[in-house]
This record gives structure tokens, C-alpha cells and sequence, in this order.
């Protein structure tokens, strides 16, 4: 049995058929009734979501709980949900930071806790889907890159503490994907650009324009949702469990890049890929 959080769409939609295709009973969390829907039908049945907010915790241990009184353990599960507030640091505000840290930190911290009595009963294993942002910072995404490091140092005490239990802990480090479209994220990157007050525009606009331009080109070059989540059940299912593992080739370049790199030759990465060279 697995459970996984963000599961409505994009990368979390396609690790749950994944699952289900491979003869997991796959419960999930959703943004939106018509995600419910959608998968219920897309899985035969097989994957039954549930919209729940990860930021209430109220919310979450009910869920955990109806799950759990369906089921004897969970073998996996797969921390998924996050989102990803880009920008310059000085333009956003703290309640956008604070949301971020709520949905990509805090909320794995519940899900996870929620469940621990049922992977303890199963000796199951947990997958935090993060980021390679968190492992390189680049210029524009320190909320998601930062409030996913601080998941990933989570993941990596629960690692040592839950190994007594027979809990595996494994991050997993996505790179470009297609989740979406660049349309999309394009659109999403066009609002915030015009969000930007005069000064903010003169101040930031420019370079924000052109790292909005390569982001969109990168993820159109990225591999599909349904690749991504493929690699990511094959790790989850990997023996032993790894501690880490990337996903996609401009991930693996980048983790090479941190391990190789000196300290000023990541800065002049960083402004490269910030479109600040």
C-alpha cells in the first residue's frame, strides 16, 4: 500500500498510476475535487484521493487516520506535494516564504507523522521528493530551494532515527520536467513580472525576464512527468534503499557540479543559470 501527497497532478498524478499499474493500493492527497474524479477513473479504482490542505494539521491527521483504519501498513510513502514561488529575495513578501516553508517543510513533517505508526507496522519506506535547487541555490528560487533543503535535512534525521524501526529514507532530486507545458510556467512567470511595482521592474526585470526565459526553455527540454515518475518508483523500490538519488540528466550535472565545482566557480554557475552573467 502506498500513499502519496500531491497526487492530482503533474508528477504525483503519474507516480500514483505508476504504483497502481504495478499492484499498489495508492491513497493520495489533492489540490482539487475534479483531480479526485479524474484519477479514480484513470486508475480503475485504484487510486482514491482525498483533497487535504498539508498546511492543516488537523486536516492531515484526519486523513491519516481514515487511511489507516483501512489498512495494516504502508510500504511507501511518497512526500510529493510542494510548490514553487520564484523571485527575487527582496520582492517577496514573508507570507510567500512563510507558505512555502508551510507547504514544502512543514507539511512533509506532518504527513510523515501522521503515518509513522502504520509504516512502523509495515517496515515501510518514505520518499521525499525534492529539489536540486535545495543541494545548488540558484538566483530566483531561494524559497523553494531553501525550504526544501530544510526538508531534506528532515529526511535525512528521520533516516537515522526511524532505522531502528526498519523505515528506509530516501530524497529524491528531480531536475526539468515536463509537468504542465512551458506555456504554463510561462504564464505563471509573465503574472509576476507584471505584479512587479516600478521600482521592482527597474530593479530586478530585467534579469528576471531572461532566467524566466531559460527556465521555460530548460523545461521544455526536460523529460515527461511520466518518465520522471518511472525513475522515481524504481528508486522507491530500489534495494538497499539509497539515501539519495537525482532524477533527469541536468540534475545529475548539477549534483556533479557541487561535488566538483570550487565555491566561485558555482557563484559564476549560479549567475549563468540566474541570466545575471
Amino acid at each position: 500500500m502506498a500513499v502519496v501527497t500531491g497526487a492530482g497532478s503533474g508528477l504525483g498524478r503519474e507516480i500514483s498510476l505508476g504504483l497502481a499499474a504495478r499492484g499498489y493500493r495508492v491513497f493520495g492527497t489533492a489540490f482539487a475535487t475534479a483531480e479526485v474524479a479524474e484519477l479514480d477513473a484513470a486508475s480503475g479504482g485504484a487510486v482514491r484521493l482525498e483533497v487535504v490542505d498539508i498546511v492543516d494539521s488537523a486536516a492531515v491527521g484526519a486523513w491519516a487516520e481514515s487511511v489507516q483504519d483501512e489498512v495494516a501498513g504502508v510500504d511507501l510513502l511518497m512526500s510529493n506535494a510542494g510548490i514553487l514561488t520564484p523571485g527575487p529575495i527582496e520582492l517577496l513578501s514573508i507570507d510567500d516564504v512563510r507558505r512555502e516553508f508551510e507547504v514544502n517543510t512543514f507539511g512533509p513533517l506532518r504527513v510523515v507523522n501522521a503515518f509513522l505508526p502504520s509504516l512502523r507496522a509495515a517496515r515501510g519506506r518514505i520518499v521525499q521528493i525534492s529539489t536540486i535547487t535545495a543541494t545548488v541555490p540558484l538566483p530566483f528560487n531561494a524559497a523553494s530551494g531553501a525550504s526544501k533543503a530544510a526538508a531534506e535535512v528532515f529526511a535525512d534525521v528521520y533516516r537515522a532515527e526511524l532505522k531502528q524501526f526498519g523505515i528506509d529514507v530516501t530524497i529524491v532530486s528531480p531536475g526539468s520536467m515536463l509537468t504542465g507545458g512551458p506555456a504554463k510556467s510561462a504564464a505563471a512567470f509573465e503574472r509576476l513580472l507584471s505584479a512587479m511595482t516600478p521600482q521592482g521592474r527597474e530593479l530586478y526585470g530585467a534579469p528576471f525576464a531572461r532566467f524566466a526565459e531559460q527556465f521555460n526553455a530548460n523545461q521544455g527540454k526536460g523529460i515527461t512527468a511520466t518518465d520522471a515518475a518511472t525513475q522515481v518508483i524504481e528508486v522507491a523500490e530500489e534495494q538497499p534503499a539509497p539515501s539519495r538519488r537525482t532524477v533527469g540528466p541536468d540534475a545529475a550535472a548539477l549534483l556533479q557540479a557541487s561535488k566538483t565545482m570550487t565555491d566561485d566557480e558555482l557563484d559564476a554557475l549560479r549567475l549563468q543559470l540566474g541570466g545575471l552573467a
